[in-house]
């Protein structure tokens, strides 16, 4: 069973070290990539105020954490939620280094400790589309993925937007999770062969237009890259 947590946090401002909290945890369960409903979503008293330019982001104000639970107090909770699960999360050094911060708070080991792995999205996201915008949102439009009721940034709202951005991230991958009982195997294993050289198939050749936007395409990929392309390497490599 391949259990991931998609993970997002909301903090009083950007800096854990400099004395900043978690205010907001919220976290989305895949299994086998598909949604389960065990999600977890916490709100806590950082016992300090936020930021300006941060509440203006979550708009999660003083008045409305103050009768929230302390972090320490559920830190216990979330660890066993997480443990041996895989953390699918957007900009990770960010959520793990505030997680980090309040587990030492209470006297409790790293992040990594308690989970399997964590994947970083945004990595994942510069490997796929170099030199593109690769924000939560950015991918959200890219995707094709409805963040319409999103009017402050909340941490379970961004962890259900990741979970479909990473589904669609990760797409390629669908043929290897499917799971495939032994009878079906069976039936799969007695399809007929075809033999395709009886066939004669057509060549399509490209068009004048097609070739044009392909060497386009292959140039943006080229400035990009720092004139890395592959496509660009190969051949200088078989004119040389």
């Amino acid at each position: 069973m391949s259990r991931l947590i998609v993970l997002d946090t909301e903090t009083t401002g950007l800096s854990a070290e400099n004395g900043d909290r978690v205010i907001e945890l919220g976290c989305v369960e895949l299994v086998n990539r598909k949604l389960t409903g065990n999600d977890l979503h916490l709100y806590f008293n950082p016992e300090r105020e936020s930021h300006e330019d941060a509440l203006r982001v979550h708009g999660l104000t003083t008045e409305f954490l103050r009768d929230k639970p302390k972090f320490g107090t559920m830190a216990q909770d979330v660890i066993e939620y997480l443990r041996g699960a895989e953390l699918i999360i957007h900009n990770a050094a960010f959520d793990v280094g505030f997680l980090n911060k309040e587990f030492e708070r209470v006297g409790l080991a790293p992040l990594r400790e308690y989970v399997a792995e964590v994947t970083d999205t945004l990595v994942m996201a510069k490997q796929l589309f170099p030199g593109k915008r690769n924000s939560l949102d950015a991918l959200c439009d890219r995707f094709g993925v409805d963040r319409s009721n999103r009017t402050f940034h909340g941490a379970k709202l961004d962890a259900q937007l990741l979970a479909d951005v990473y589904i669609n991230l990760t797409r390629g991958q669908d043929a290897l999770l499917i799971d495939i009982d032994t009878g079906e195997r069976e039936e799969l294993g007695a399809m007929v062969d075809v033999d395709l050289r009886q066939f004669t198939l057509p060549v399509i050749m490209a068009t004048g237009e097609e070739l044009s936007a392909h060497e386009h395409a292959l140039s943006d990929l080229d400035k990009a890259s720092g004139g890395k392309t592959i496509f660009r390497l190969q051949d200088q490599k078989s004119m040389a």
